[in-house]
C-alpha cells in the first residue's frame, strides 16, 4: 500500500474517489480537528489523540471513527469491519459522492459526537494482551536475515503481534511458506498487514 505525505497527495492519486474524498475532507474541516498524516493516510486528531480518519478502497470510500463503538450512531451507518478484532473502531462507507451529500449533516453530527467523547476522556482501551509469541517459522527466518530481524524488532508491538498471529494461524507448511514470503517485504518497509483498514 502507498504510503503519502500529505492529505492533498493522497486525495490527487485516489482516482474515481478524488471528489468524494475532497467533500469529506472540507466537512471535517468545518470542525475544530487537526489534519495529519499517519501510516500514510489522513488522520484528524484533537489533542493529540486520533478521532477519523479517511480512506478510499476498490467499492467505497470511508471514514472510520478510532473510537466508534462509543458513537449513538442514529443513522445507523456504521460497521466493524474487522469483526472480534477491533472493539473501538468503526467505518461509514460511502459507494459515491451524492451519498456523502445526503448525509452531510449526519457525518457532522458524528464528527462533533466523536470530538466530545474525546473532551470528555471517554475511550475504549484495548485489553490487556498476553505476552507476543514469535513462531518459530518466523524465527527461524528472521535468525537467517539479519536485516529482517532488525527491521521487524523496530515494528511496534501491535504490528508484532499481527504478524506472529498470521504465521502462527497458518493451517500447513505450504501456507506457512507462503505467509512469510507476503509478509517479509511489509516488514522491511514497516507496512502493517491491516493498513488497510486504517
Amino acid at each position: 500500500m502507498k504510503r503519502y505525505n500529505t492529505v492533498d497527495e493522497f486525495i490527487e492519486d485516489s482516482g474515481i474517489w478524488k471528489p468524494g474524498l475532497e467533500k469529506l475532507r472540507s466537512i471535517i474541516q468545518k470542525t475544530e480537528l487537526v489534519e495529519e498524516v499517519k501510516w500514510g493516510m489522513p488522520v484528524y486528531t484533537h489533542s493529540k489523540k486520533n478521532i477519523v480518519g479517511l480512506g478510499a478502497f476498490k467499492t467505497y470510500m470511508g471514514l472510520w471513527f478510532y473510537q466508534g463503538a462509543l458513537l449513538a450512531d442514529k443513522g445507523k451507518k456504521l460497521i466493524n469491519a474487522q469483526e472480534g478484532k477491533t472493539q473501538a473502531m468503526r467505518q461509514w462507507r460511502f459507494p459515491s459522492v451524492d451519498e456523502i451529500e445526503e448525509h452531510k449533516d449526519l457525518i457532522l453530527q458524528y464528527v462533533h459526537e466523536a470530538i466530545i467523547n474525546q473532551k470528555e476522556g471517554r475511550e475504549i482501551k484495548p485489553p490487556k494482551r498476553k505476552p507476543l509469541i514469535i513462531p518459530a517459522a518466523l524465527k527461524d527466518v528472521m535468525a537467517s536475515d539479519a536485516a529482517l530481524n532488525t527491521a521487524f524488532e523496530a515494528l511496534n508491538l501491535t504490528m508484532k503481534r499481527e504478524f506472529a498471529e498470521y504465521i502462527s494461524t497458518a493451517k500447513r507448511e505450504s501456507t506457512v511458506l507462503s505467509r512469510l514470503e507476503k509478509i517479509k517485504p511489509m516488514i522491511m518497509q514497516g507496512i502493517s498487514l491491516n493498513d488497510k483498514y486504517r
